[in-house]
């Protein structure tokens, strides 16, 4: 018995030691973090009481009659809406075009990645700049359609959809190199024998090439449906979630709680109800997805 158990330390005590260093950071930024959240968010913890006051589930009620955190949560659910198909359509989209391309391959690629290393401060103060009303270009655009001068950021009806196409042309680029790494790992042969049986360009996309990138495309909406969910960098510079919370994210309200109204145990509250939606919305992606893909 002592034999084969040190038979299966030697065989596993390397796997186990190259990952103990990546677990441990991810049960300190990752789990110990979530614990703590959902144990905070059943204290009463703000600048009305001294030391944090156990309440259970109040702050979870207190947020079903929030009006401000249900604009919120349906904000971000247009958002998601709005950002991840679009752009994942487009980066698969142009990661056929970076795969095909014959001659400056090398540049169509750089040119498609450039939005995503642009940090995402930069980025949002040039689309600040180009939403700005008299000198932006798109809102200059914007001005000249509805024959008026148009704010859009500035207007309930539009700040939201702006933010939306700003994170399309910094995300689609980012998303495109996991769909180019999927593409490459198709067997050329594949499309070689369709040609050769007379299959159109197109046909041979939807029979070959989407089936096979399910993986790729399993992985990129999981992560595009999580990024949708926090971001809060753009909304400080560009907007603040006004006006009246019309672009306001959940990301961005658990922050305005915790550090403009120092109620830590509700924004605790509401990280507990983001991160249980997205641990829905990944299983039922996953379970929704898992007969459609083909592992080679």
């Amino acid at each position: 018995m002592n034999i084969q158990w040190g038979k299966k330390l030697r065989r596993n005590g390397l796997g186990w030691g190259l990952v103990l260093p990546s677990l441990l950071f991810l049960c300190m930024f990752t789990y110990y973090p979530m614990l703590k959240s959902a144990w905070l968010s059943l204290f009463e913890q703000n600048l009305a009481v001294r030391s944090p006051v156990f309440v259970g589930l109040d702050n979870y009620k207190a947020l079903l009659h929030d009006p401000v955190f249900a604009e919120v949560f349906r904000n971000n659910i247009w958002f998601a809406i709005g950002t991840v198909p679009v752009s994942m359509v487009l980066a698969f989209l142009m990661a056929l075009f970076a795969d095909k391309a014959i001659r400056g391959r090398g540049l169509i690629r750089i040119a498609f990645f450039y939005p995503n290393m642009i940090p995402m401060i930069a980025a949002a103060s040039i689309w600040l700049f180009l939403y700005m009303p008299q000198f932006g270009l798109f809102a200059q655009l914007a001005s000249w359609f509805a024959g008026s001068e148009v704010n859009l950021l500035g207007n309930p009806n539009t700040v939201l959809g702006s933010l939306v196409v700003m994170t399309i042309w910094k995300e689609a680029g980012y998303f495109m190199i996991f769909y180019l790494a999927g593409l490459q790992q198709i067997p050329k042969d594949l499309y070689e024998s369709a040609s050769v049986d007379g299959i159109g360009t197109w046909a041979q996309h939807w029979k070959i090439t989407l089936p096979l990138t399910m993986p790729t495309t399993l992985f990129v909406a999981v992560v595009a449906v999580t990024n949708a969910f926090k971001w809060v960098d753009h909304l400080w510079i560009m907007t603040k979630g006004g006006p009246d919370h019309a672009s306001s994210l959940l990301l961005y309200y658990i922050y305005e709680t915790t550090f403009n109204f120092n109620d830590e145990g509700m924004a605790a509250a509401m990280t507990v109800v983001m991160i249980v939606l997205l641990l829905i919305i990944s299983c039922l992606q996953f379970a929704g997805w898992e007969r459609k893909i083909h592992y080679q």
